[in-house]
């Protein structure tokens, strides 16, 4: 199928290779206009937090590995752009669910030092009134695949991460299956002040481990 005919589809697809040749804070810049103008957002996670949820040193250190170019350049620019873009937060008027796996919370992509930060730190942001973080436990039994990261802002359109790209979804049909199964994940997940104490006792883990 041709790009023409996806977009004919309701489907839009662009490639990492793209937005690593004009630099990743350029996507960070669409993110928040997308976030902008969304009221309520579900992020599913199943291997990685979401950039919103970052603390610098996790960010700095997930990004570094990945950006061609001019590392200390290209990662000071996207990790900058990514903090300021969780000041919308702090919006009342708009509301974030976060879920994610036991996986993508213990998946060490970072110093054991950074990891604790940032598992505390979600912990905080699950405090917010406007925000919920739920994290399905490896020991439940899952109802189904996490197969993809996904955010459906709304209920106009969805966004699929793929190792090559992003993939953007505005049939209704492809936002009802995305919202089905968040609410499928969302069922079996820890939530509230049970998915604080999970994330408050991995990073009491990780600041073990670096002791």
């Amino acid at each position: 199928m041709s790009f023409s005919a996806w977009r004919g589809a309701n489907v839009d697809y662009a490639s990492w290779r793209a937005y690593a040749r004009v630099g990743l804070h350029h996507k960070q810049a669409e993110l928040k206009a997308l976030e902008s103008s969304s009221h309520m957002m579900r992020h599913f996670l199943p291997a990685i937090p979401t950039g919103l949820l970052h603390v610098r040193e996790y960010a700095i250190e997930t990004l570094s590995p990945t950006l061609a170019g001019d590392p200390s350049r290209d990662v000071a620019r996207a990790v900058q752009a990514r903090m300021d873009r969780q000041a919308i937060l702090d919006d009342r008027s708009r509301s974030f669910w976060f879920l994610m796996t036991e996986q993508a919370v213990r998946w060490q992509r970072a110093s054991t030092g950074a990891m604790a930060a940032q598992c505390t730190h979600m912990a905080e942001v699950n405090g917010k009134p406007n925000v919920e973080i739920g994290i399905v436990p490896q020991g439940v039994r899952a109802p189904g695949t996490p197969m993809n990261i996904f955010v459906v802002y709304d209920e106009r359109l969805v966004t699929v991460e793929l190792f090559s790209g992003e993939v953007v979804l505005r049939d209704p049909r492809d936002i009802d299956q995305h919202l089905n199964l968040f609410n499928l994940f969302w069922s079996n997940a820890l939530t509230g002040d049970d998915a604080s104490a999970f994330l408050d006792e991995v990073a009491n883990g990780f600041m073990r481990q670096r002791n």
